[in-house]
């Protein structure tokens, strides 16, 4: 190990040969995983001219009258299902998070119970959600927005607990000592210092909201994902990258936006 530096010898000698074991499992589970499922040199080869092909029959994208119009109709609901999805969300979030939030909680130790909900809402990936409510309330955009509000609550209802635990205790004992109730401790003592986190946790909900409400159409829950896939199975190619290269601006646009409301209000 001679070309190697003092400090990065010095923390391999150091290393426990449990450590040591745990590295090379992991490393193994690794390698047999790129093995097993990542494309291989000649894969790759053989699939670049069926690439070269699609990217041909896309290009150009569709510019035409009528189907801009339908796309941007698409565009709103779109917009309309994140929108509507990430208020929601976030409004439920607030009590969520405080019935969470394990130091400040109004119902006390039985915040691990809200806290275990938020983590599954939040391990459900957001197109199984979307494909549970367009089987329970039908194809469209009802089903996106109730995908949106689950997974807004699974996001900020986390970072909210953990923003109002992180609360300034000062100013909480204070209005105890006065004797005030568990609502006035929130709106006076932990509000006010977890604001600040909450709004950049929610400006980050209402971007992750956009992003999803873009791909819910494919399994039927509205937005211009249904175009999408409509363009797809019909061998539209053109539509297709039309319809991408829409999806591509507004996240574009949208991560200007919450970018510019961040560095404003911090």
């Amino acid at each position: 190990m001679s070309g190697v530096s003092p400090d990065l010898r010095s923390r391999f000698s150091g290393m426990s040969s449990i450590n040591f074991v745990l590295i090379l499992v992991v490393a193994a589970i690794v390698l047999s995983s790129i093995n097993s499922v990542a494309p291989s040199v000649g894969q790759l080869a053989d699939g670049l001219p069926s690439m070269v092909n699609l990217l041909d029959r896309m290009w150009p994208p569709n510019t035409e009258a009528n189907f801009l119009t339908r796309v941007g109709l698409r565009l709103i609901e779109t917009f309309q299902i994140a929108l509507a999805g990430a208020a929601i969300g976030i409004a439920l979030s607030l009590p969520i998070g405080w019935l969470a939030a394990k130091k400040v909680s109004p119902i006390g130790p039985a915040s691990w119970l809200v806290k275990a909900i938020i983590s599954l809402l939040r391990t459900i990936p957001d197109l199984v959600w979307a494909l549970l409510f367009v089987v329970t309330v039908g194809l469209g955009a009802v089903a996106g927005t109730m995908t949106i509000v689950v997974d807004t609550i699974g996001f900020c209802g986390r970072f909210f607990a953990e923003a109002m635990e992180d609360a300034d205790k000062e100013p909480q004992e204070a209005l105890a000592a006065i004797g005030a109730n568990k609502v006035s401790i929130l709106m006076g003592g932990i509000l006010p210092d977890a604001a600040p986190s909450m709004i950049n946790t929610a400006l980050f909900a209402l971007e992750k909201a956009i992003r999803s409400s873009v791909v819910l159409g494919l399994v039927g829950a509205g937005g211009i994902g249904q175009e999408l896939k409509a363009a797809f199975d019909l061998f539209q190619y053109k539509n297709a990258s039309a319809i991408i290269l829409v999806i591509f601006v507004i996240v574009l646009v949208m991560e200007f936006i919450t970018d510019w409301l961040r560095s404003k209000l911090q």
